[in-house]
């Protein structure tokens, strides 16, 4: 029986607007401000108390010299900052920003936790350049059926934009280049 109430409690509502005798498009142009009003409540959830300044790459340098180390990760260094070890070369084609990259790989945060990972390469088919810039600099350092491990600064991945990571978040990715077209 509560449902039927509810059902007709707009219809009370216009019986009170006619009871004071105001018009019904009054009542819908309320009812039409309140369901905009309630639908952009979520945009005025801003949070200014915290603003995110990005890291510089140097101040994250010895953050991932850390990680390389407690993890027996021997990295090599790109002037980019990227920080990434070559476990197999592969001997297919190379991407360029323009390739479909298909890859499998694990994305970690470097206290260990998985933030993202994908075992089935056909859900990828990513055209690299609309990746994030440590994988557009590390990916082309190997070929098709290569395996990376990248230690990505924040600023070569999602520095403040991504609400999902921690603002400025170092990351870690083990990725295997499946195919490249």
């Amino acid at each position: 029986m509560q449902s039927v109430r509810v059902l007709f409690r707009p219809i009370a509502l216009c019986s009170i607007f006619a009871a004071q005798n105001l018009p019904m498009k009054t009542f819908f142009y309320v009812l039409l401000a309140g369901a905009i009003l309630f639908s952009q409540a979520s945009c005025l959830k801003k949070d200014s108390s915290q603003p995110c300044t990005p890291a510089s790459v140097a101040s994250e340098e010895p953050t991932i010299l850390a990680y390389a180390a407690n993890n027996g990760i021997f990295v090599t260094h790109h002037s980019s900052g990227l920080a990434y070890q070559i476990i197999s070369t592969g001997s297919g084609a190379t991407p360029s920003v323009n390739s479909k990259v298909f890859v499998t790989y694990t994305g970690k945060l470097l206290d260990g936790g998985v933030f993202d990972q994908q075992a089935d390469s056909s859900k990828t088919g990513w055209v690299l350049g609309s990746l994030i810039p440590g994988w557009q600099i590390g990916l082309p350092l190997i070929q098709k059926g290569g395996e990376i491990k990248l230690i990505i600064p924040s600023s070569l991945a999602y520095g403040c934009d991504d609400s999902r990571l921690p603002a400025n978040s170092i990351l870690y990715f083990d990725v295997h280049l499946l195919d490249v077209k």
